[in-house]
């Protein structure tokens, strides 16, 4: 039981995160540019899809795209060309490297379920 508390938590924290991914544009200032603005829209709606979808019910893949949504947070300042602008590259990596820790952690804890014991 607590292990299934401990993953629900880790994906009330996805969802927190996507949260923030989605209203950053706002709360940072970057809705005029475009293209990190639509990038963060885009995965904050599909990590709080998959977040509510793993609360529901938990399946490991949807972990794994979480966490491939995270790598792409992290590298997507540089491959969609914003990275010099450190406000809004910095609120794509450090979200990334939340989502992917998150995720990694809710992966790990569903393949080793006696580590808490």
């Amino acid at each position: 039981m607590a292990m299934m508390e401990a993953r629900k938590t880790l994906d009330w924290i996805t969802l927190v995160l996507a949260i923030c991914l989605f209203i950053s544009p706002w709360v940072i200032g970057f809705t005029a540019a475009v293209v990190p603005a639509w990038n963060a829209w885009i995965v904050g709606v599909l990590l709080g899809a998959l977040a509510l979808a793993t609360l529901s019910v938990f399946a490991e893949w949807e972990e794994w795209l979480s966490a491939i949504l995270g790598l792409w947070l992290i590298v997507s300042p540089w491959l969609l060309r914003f990275a010099a602008d450190t406000h809004v590259m910095a609120t794509h990596v450090v979200l990334g490297v939340l989502v992917v820790a998150a995720s990694a952690w809710a992966v790990w804890d569903f393949r080793h379920p006696h580590a808490h014991a």
